[in-house]
């Protein structure tokens, strides 16, 4: 492994390459900080799995996922933002300058900033992925508006799935929650809210066991846990709506974490580590849309360069 030197420590690292990273890139760059952008894994992040994006402005049509953040890479490669790809695979905040490691090298920083997102916790059915951005997602204020006049199906029973539904149901026909138990886990008043609304229907104690279609979404095959029958449901969309993760394992036990794993920031978007900086879906856990995550970006990027400016003096 290739060790950093410390006469070659860099201005900022940036670990993920989302919208809030490559926002992030891109400011940094020109602010003339040099960053590195550890990419990760899935490049492009969460966008990768969404087929069309029209709420991200600036694109008068529908945009491609993928496209999207490959445009958003190729503005960052303008300003020479240096990518690596891969995983980052440990950190070490508790001297400066701080260390990176990946496979291949340890990078060092004056500063680094976390933009490793979140990931949809889904059900592993066997066609699931397949499906993705065919008719199932994650995210109702992404999608919903390709399902006007159609229905869809939510899986979940916590104030997330409650609002998903009824964000649906402003678009589609008809909107059926299923749920595996005979209870919601949500709050009263989300429970009672999704009920009362005439296009919601729940499906009690009902598992998803597959997703059935071959280009696009067309049905379900439901498994009744109480009759213990099984059936095909028809449906137009699947909205997978059990709760999220966020990708901030690396970081535990070095960076204040909430119960849930989101990392905690101060009024800005410093960690709990002077130096290290966060953006995006890894500490957004209320938003989670592109457009907040590369406002995150931005914010962090120039609190960075606000923060190597003091440390200069």
């Amino acid at each position: 492994m290739t060790t950093g030197s410390r006469n070659n420590v860099h201005n900022v690292v940036i670990l993920g390459s989302g919208s809030a990273g490559l926002t992030a890139a891109i400011y940094a760059a020109r602010a003339a900080l040099r960053p590195v952008v550890i990419g990760g894994s899935q490049h492009g992040g969460q966008l990768t799995l969404t087929s069309e994006v029209e709420n991200f402005p600036g694109f008068a049509e529908p945009v491609q996922g993928p496209a999207l953040m490959e445009t958003m890479r190729r503005q960052a490669e303008r300003f020479q933002v240096e990518f690596i790809d891969g995983d980052a695979t440990a950190v070490d905040f508790s001297r400066k300058p701080f260390e990176v490691a990946t496979p291949g090298e340890r990078l060092l920083a004056r500063t680094v900033l976390i933009a490793t997102g979140a990931g949809t916790n889904w059900l592993n059915l066997p066609n699931e992925q397949r499906l993705i951005g065919h008719g199932v997602s994650s995210c109702a204020p992404c999608d919903a508006f390709f399902f006007r006049g159609k229905e869809v199906a939510v899986v979940g029973g916590g104030d997330s799935a409650m609002e998903e539904a009824l964000y649906l149901a402003k678009f589609a026909t008809k909107v059926t929650i299923i749920h595996r138990r005979d209870t919601f886990r949500a709050s009263k008043i989300m429970a009672d809210r999704a009920l009362r609304n005439e296009k919601i229907s729940v499906r009690w104690n009902t598992v998803v066991e597959d997703v059935l279609g071959d280009d696009h979404v067309t049905g379900l095959r439901l498994y009744d846990t109480v009759s213990e029958r099984r059936e095909e449901f028809k449906t137009d969309g699947l909205f997978i709506a059990i709760g999220h993760h966020p990708n901030t394992e690396l970081f535990r036990g070095q960076l204040d974490l909430d119960a849930n794993g989101y990392i905690v920031l101060d009024h800005r978007t410093m960690t709990s580590v002077d130096g290290v900086f966060a953006a995006g879906d890894c500490h957004d856990h209320r938003y989670r849309q592109a457009v907040t995550a590369a406002g995150f970006g931005c914010m962090a990027a120039m609190d960075v360069e606000r923060y190597l400016e003091a440390q200069r003096g």
